[in-house]
């Protein structure tokens, strides 16, 4: 796979490369396809699978810890755990990095979050990506005492402390607003040096602001095409204006996909055909400045999805980066 070494993707190797947010592990009305609701850990097992083999750079799990009933009809409360989710597909796969997309850091304290995902790095092999986001559900907040309106604050202070949790030192020191601890040991450390990679998810103003100042990555959240440029140009005004020097992963979510023609009505949004249409237009994207692009397929069943992403690795995948 492009941008590949030793079998792991980095992104510091400058190409385009493609990822998947799982199937199955969270259940919305807006993204599930029919099928999911009788799928399981064999589903996400083979899936996971398939992805390594594919030449997917990443594979994603989402988290909600509860969904209050005004929500579960359009949400559903089919959510798995990120970090069990992740670690269990870890021990299946070989290569495909594994992202949380994403972890609500703020609901926890940080050496907690470190804790938990610097064991996932080291049982992984070093192929942690921790994706984090400030949350939207007040429920999931106010049921741990934690105050939903003073998230985006929190979760700044978490990242800053998650900064120094993850990095090589076994007795991390940091000291903040909200959160402060020294001289306490975490071991097993990470295999990732200087530390995992942080990317922050969310396309509101205090998002791209947080990924600017203190992410390695962006995951944008539902920007249009059209809106992107203007987004990436934003966030890179701010990370210089921060004085960060490390370049910053810029991803997007891609519009769904159907390798050939679907024979069914996979919606309008949807894009089809032929393998060259599909990177032909996934290529605009690039040129936008985005390095990763996380692709979804529409399918009817487990295999229609298998096979798709197989079409897509074999046939869609050579021409990102030509």
């Amino acid at each position: 796979m492009d941008g590949v070494r030793d079998g792991v993707w980095r992104p510091e190797d400058g190409r385009l490369v493609y990822g998947m947010q799982l199937p199955v592990q969270s259940q919305s009305t807006l993204f599930a396809e029919s099928w999911e609701a009788a799928a399981g850990p064999a589903d996400l097992v083979e899936i996971a699978r398939v992805a390594d083999r594919c030449g997917f750079a990443y594979v994603a799990c989402c988290e909600h810890l509860a969904i209050p009933r005004r929500l579960a009809e359009a949400m559903s409360t089919v959510w798995y755990d990120p970090v069990a989710t992740l670690a269990h597909l870890a021990a299946v796969t070989e290569r495909v990095r594994l992202l949380s997309h994403v972890a609500v850091a703020g609901l926890r304290h940080p050496l907690i979050t470190a804790k938990q995902y610097a064991t996932l790095d080291r049982l992984s092999g070093g192929r942690l990506i921790l994706g984090v986001g400030a949350g939207h559900v007040a429920e999931e907040f106010e049921v741990l005492g934690v105050d939903f309106g003073r998230r985006g604050a929190v979760l700044d202070e978490t990242l800053d402390a998650l900064k120094v949790a993850l990095g090589p030192e076994e007795f991390p020191k940091f000291a903040g607003e909200r959160f402060a601890f020294e001289g306490l040991g975490q071991a097993p450390r990470p295999v990732q040096t200087p530390r995992p990679p942080i990317w922050v998810g969310g396309s509101s103003p205090a998002a791209v602001r947080r990924a600017a100042e203190r992410g390695d990555g962006w995951l944008p959240q539902g920007d249009r095409r059209d809106q992107l440029p203007g987004q990436i140009t934003r966030l890179r005004r701010l990370r210089e204006a921060a004085g960060v020097g490390e370049p910053v992963v810029i991803g997007t979510i891609a519009e769904p996909l159907y390798v050939g023609e679907p024979g069914w009505e996979v919606g309008r949004r949807t894009l089809s055909g032929a393998a060259e249409r599909i990177a032909d237009s996934l290529r605009e994207y690039r040129a936008m400045g985005v390095q990763q692009i996380q692709v979804r397929f529409r399918s009817r069943s487990r295999t229609e999805l298998t096979d798709q992403m197989v079409a897509f690795g074999s046939e869609v995948a050579p021409l990102l980066n030509g």
